[in-house]
């Protein structure tokens, strides 16, 4: 079994995600009262205007994922320096035993209520932003990474909040560019949706056109 776990490249960046999400967090769901409120608004303000005063970091950096950390660190589905993101969701890599020489994925976590669609379950596209970027995921460790063409989502069950989820996916056809790939979500032994993806491998020359490398 290949397990990416690693440190955290950018701690303290990685920290500051971390206490942003517990704030979106209670935002969502406080019960405090309005002066309470606008001074918690306004010294958010004063934090936001600190950080906005130095250079841009750069939005791009090409890199092979080492661990956790550096798969999408941005992705607002699995980013470890992204506050939007659960910050729960966890995975490994292991051989696929159906695709000789190909790895498939299962990942774990848990959304909470900042998540919320139908009340006390997950919201429908929070279900398809995260297989979206699992299957992106799985295809990068098959080496064979490639934009989203189509994602069809089938939803079986509502999918609980604040309980314990897997995800498994895997490739089921690479074909030139062209990469298929399946992921499922599972509460238990329920099955809450299934995806199915297509996925492109772009030209050297889209790649250099979209993301000046």
């Amino acid at each position: 079994m290949l397990s990416l776990r690693g440190e955290v490249t950018d701690p303290a960046r990685a920290n500051l995600a971390r206490a942003v999400r517990d704030l979106i967090a209670a935002t969502a769901l406080t019960d405090a009262h309005d002066s309470m409120l606008d001074a918690a608004a306004s010294a958010v303000e004063r934090i936001t205007a600190t950080l906005t005063s130095g250079e841009p970091v750069a939005l791009f950096r090409p890199t092979i994922p080492r661990n956790h950390a550096e798969y999408l660190p941005r992705s607002p589905a699995v980013g470890a320096l992204s506050p939007i993101a659960p910050g729960t969701i966890d995975w490994h890599f292991e051989p696929d035993a159906e695709y000789d020489g190909r790895s498939r994925m299962i990942a774990t976590g848990v959304l909470s209520a900042v998540y919320e669609g139908p009340p006390l379950f997950v919201h429908g596209g929070i279900v398809a932003l995260i297989f979206d970027e699992l299957l992106g995921m799985i295809n990068i460790e098959n080496g064979c990474p490639g934009m989203t063409g189509m994602l069809n989502i089938k939803y079986r069950r509502p999918t609980p909040l604040n309980n314990p989820l897997r995800w498994v996916a895997w490739i089921t056809r690479i074909e030139g560019r062209r990469v298929e790939s399946t992921a499922q979500l599972w509460h238990g032994e329920t099955l809450c949706a299934q995806a199915e993806g297509v996925f492109i491998q772009p030209k050297p020359a889209t790649v250099e056109a979209y993301f000046n490398v």
